[in-house]
């Protein structure tokens, strides 16, 4: 689950990590109040404008600016709020933007320059171990500093058996070229923003830039935030941040379905159920020369109504050419499946797109019987392969 740059400040505070202080606005009157409570409260002179989506690269799209004085404050929350900003991790389209976090300025002038940085902890799957991944190079141009000059990044790896180690902080601090009062505020803010993703249930935690201030602070303008869904039942507080606005619509309705389903952008639509059979699902539908177009699981119990719901779910997809069905009946009887099909067909009415149906495992022999003698516009089969080369032939 990715939460807003706010959310995840909110998160860093609550362990002790010093950041960028602000407040959401959901319009430009809101903003401006929002602007006179930071000066009150922190001083601030100017203010920064943040579009709240989730997507990186907000900066670029035109997503943040600078506001100079109150009017300027209500006329960009004016003109992000509302907008589609368009990034290098949007679509085409964009995301509309509905709020906007009125933050404080940071880069105040002072006894020393100001420098940015990049820290991000996440997990290795590879060792197995949580990592901690920093740069001098921090700001919005992260990507190309990690493609075309990978020596400035740093990782450092974390034993699960005994957490962040101190000398693992000072090496990170020492590694940024820091000193003095820098050096020790940096390994303070290493220690907490990891003990945040490990006590939150993270699968990320990036703060970029992270910034070391004129008077030596160091602090996280930014965070990027995703939460373990798998944690969310005993990270109540964290589910109640989800923002359903900004996840994809055909996801969230699967998921109210009680469906597993992920959306990509193939051509032929996948019913199957079990992940493990899925995966090889998507790999028969390349090799037949298609592109899977979902992942979607449905669980032990395909019955007509919840076929029926899947099959509304992989229609609301208007690329897809063809429906492919792959059942293993190991649990589930095929015959049940292969009627519950039939059902929600006949209660759907037309579809419009060719339909394999390979039933394997209890009962599959019924099953095909009572596919072919159904009379609907549904094909069967009982080997993958013949599955395959019916997806091949439909798709043309």
């Amino acid at each position: 689950m990715n939460l807003h740059e706010y959310q995840g400040k909110e998160i860093l505070a609550s362990f002790g990590v010093r950041i960028q202080r602000g407040i959401v606005a959901h319009n430009a009157k809101e903003a401006v109040d929002a602007a006179k409570q930071l000066t009150a409260e922190t001083g601030t002179g100017w203010h920064v404008i943040k579009a709240q989506v989730h997507a990186g690269g907000r900066g670029k799209g035109g997503g943040v600016k600078l506001a100079k004085n109150l009017k300027e404050v209500e006329e960009i929350a004016g003109s992000i709020i509302g907008m589609n900003l368009v990034t290098p991790q949007t679509s085409a389209e964009g995301k509309k933007v509905h709020q906007v976090l009125v933050a404080e300025d940071v880069y105040y002038p002072g006894a020393s320059e100001t420098s940015e940085f990049y820290v991000s902890v996440l997990l290795n799957r590879g060792t197995g171990k949580n990592m901690i991944m920093y740069s001098t190079e921090g700001g919005m141009d992260i990507e190309e500093v990690a493609e075309n000059t990978p020596h400035l990044i740093f990782t450092e790896e974390i034993d699960p058996a005994t957490g962040l180690l101190p000398f693992q902080a000072r090496k990170i601090a020492f590694n940024l070229g820091l000193s003095g009062t820098a050096f020790k505020e940096m390994t303070k803010f290493v220690a907490s923003l990891y003990k945040a993703y490990v006590e939150s249930d993270s699968s990320m935690f990036e703060i970029n830039p992270v910034l070391k201030t004129s008077d030596d602070k160091i602090m996280a303008v930014d965070a990027k935030v995703s939460i373990d869904d798998n944690a969310l039942y005993r990270r109540k507080q964290y589910a109640e941040m989800r923002d359903l606005r900004e996840e994809n619509a055909i996801e969230v309705e699967a998921g109210a379905l009680g469906l597993n389903y992920v959306d990509l952008e193939g051509n032929v639509g996948c019913m199957v159920n079990g992940a493990g059979l899925a995966m090889a699902t998507m790999d028969l539908i390349k090799q037949a020369g298609g592109e899977p177009a979902n992942f979607l699981d449905v669980g032990g119990t395909a019955d007509a109504a919840r076929v029926e719901a899947a099959f509304k779910i992989i229609l609301k997809d208007p690329a897809v050419k063809a429906i492919l069905i792959n059942i293993f009946g190991g649990i589930v009887r095929c015959d049940r499946v292969a009627q519950g099909v039939i059902d929600a067909y006949k209660n759907m009415g037309t579809i419009n797109v060719p339909i394999i149906v390979r039933l394997q495992g209890t009962n599959a022999d019924v099953a095909k019987e009572l596919i072919d003698n159904s009379g609907l516009d549904v094909q069967s089969a009982v080997q993958f392969q013949e599955a395959a080369d019916k997806v091949k032939a439909v798709l043309g």
